[in-house]
């Protein structure tokens, strides 16, 4: 009977690490972070970690233009309240400069107004989403913004006809 048990736990175990190992067999994306609130930012990155994202964190608006040239994430996502520098300069400096124009930048705000929406994407954001975050939505945002290069990549491979 103890046997059995046994059995029965790894077979848990190895289902639970294969489902996990599943997830995390994805390609690692790497997520910039950048938000000065210490409870969101310790909120979101526990909670992205936990789904096998590598998550770079940046506190300022100056540290995330820094990082992102850095780093190369493969994609920012970017509170518009910051210190130093505020998320609509540090996004308008990362889409204007060469080496990051092409990362996607999710502007994170408290502000619904769809004036700060539109002035998100006048500063080059490539989505947005409001306060407090919903993570499925953000997730599918992630998902939909940094599959666009992987789904490029293997269009490009069938027009070559391999």
């Amino acid at each position: 009977m103890s046997f059995i048990g046994k059995g029965c736990r790894t077979h848990e175990l190895t289902y639970n690490m294969a489902g996990e190992h599943y997830r995390k067999a994805t390609p690692l994306k790497r997520i910039l972070l950048v938000e000065d609130n210490e409870l969101n930012l310790d909120m979101l990155k526990r909670r992205l970690d936990r789904l096998g994202y590598a998550v770079i964190v940046a506190m300022d608006g100056a540290a995330g233009v820094q990082l992102a040239e850095q780093e190369a994430p493969d994609v920012i996502l970017m509170d518009m309240s910051l210190p130093v520098m505020d998320g609509w300069e540090a996004t308008r400096l990362i889409k204007n400069n060469d080496a990051t124009r092409g990362i996607p930048v999710i502007g994170l705000s408290a502000h619904a107004m769809s004036e700060d929406r539109t002035r998100a994407f006048d500063v080059g954001c490539d989505d947005y989403e409001t306060k407090p975050i919903h993570l499925d939505r953000l997730l599918a945002k992630i998902e939909k913004l940094t599959l666009k290069d992987g789904a490029d990549e293997s269009n490009d491979g069938a027009a070559t006809g391999s």
